[in-house]
């Protein structure tokens, strides 16, 4: 429970925790020609995970926030958990947002640009608007290759659970990290992630975090994802240069 002081002698009670998801909602949802769910479209996340995946406070150009992570506390190695307190201090020069370096997987689903899903029965591609990311999930059944790999973006296979979208993710670096707020992982991460309708304008999204070497267990984050409903949604060119060095406009502009 959290105390907020709102004025002298006034003071308010709030409990914070990860705000509950609606249930699937009884209606029609879209499926391929094959009768699987068909995720293709323009989506967006609408929250500030990409600042901090826990419950922060407003700061300058960051707002507030709700954490995305179930329980609401990632469970650090008592080292990881001074590294990323050392993360959180250097934030402004080496989170991978401030050097333009992909963002990894989960975090560039919920960096704050839309990102279309192309679905075909082999394989589902995802172009993100953000330095022009691209995934690739292979649906064939086909295992991972043979490691180990260090790629910024991990690489992702697929299978469906039902009508659940499973996507493993393996073979990262230790460069990204979840978030502005320092929270990092290592080469060894494992991310699980679930993609299910709620309706068919909402996604829920689970991602399980697994890195035996920063955390004491795995950890899940979710989310809605919302579907960009314009007659004809984009995902245009987002890339961002380094430091704010690299591309300046000329003087007087």
């Amino acid at each position: 429970m959290n105390i907020i002081k709102l004025a002298p002698g006034l003071l308010l009670a709030a409990v914070v925790s990860t705000p509950a998801m609606a249930e699937p909602q009884n209606q029609s949802i879209p499926r391929t020609s094959d009768g699987k769910p068909d995720f293709s479209g323009v989506w967006q996340v609408l929250n500030s995970a990409a600042y901090d995946i826990e419950d922060h406070h407003a700061q300058p150009g960051v707002p507030a926030g709700t954490g995305v992570v179930v329980g609401g506390e990632i469970p650090y190695q008592p080292w990881a958990l001074e590294q990323k307190k050392r993360n959180y201090a250097n934030r402004l020069t080496e989170d991978t947002d401030a050097k333009c370096f992909l963002p990894g997987v989960p975090r560039v689903t919920y960096m704050p640009y839309p990102f279309r899903i192309i679905q075909t029965p082999g394989r589902i591609d995802i172009s993100y608007e953000y330095v022009g990311a691209l995934r690739r999930i292979f649906m064939n059944g086909a295992p991972h290759p043979r490691g180990p790999i260090q790629w910024w973006m991990g690489d992702s296979r697929g299978h469906w659970d039902g009508d659940t979208l499973v996507v493993d993710v393996v073979h990262f670096n230790d460069q990204t990290r979840f978030d502005k707020a320092g929270n990092f992982h290592s080469e060894m991460l494992h991310v699980v992630e679930r993609y299910s309708f709620i309706d068919a304008s909402h996604i829920r999204y689970e991602v399980t975090i697994e890195d035996p070497k920063v955390f004491t267990r795995p950890w899940k984050m979710e989310m809605p994802l919302y579907r960009r409903i314009e007659t004809t949604p984009r995902v245009l060119e987002y890339y961002c240069y380094g430091f704010n060095d690299v591309f300046q406009l000329p003087p007087g502009r």
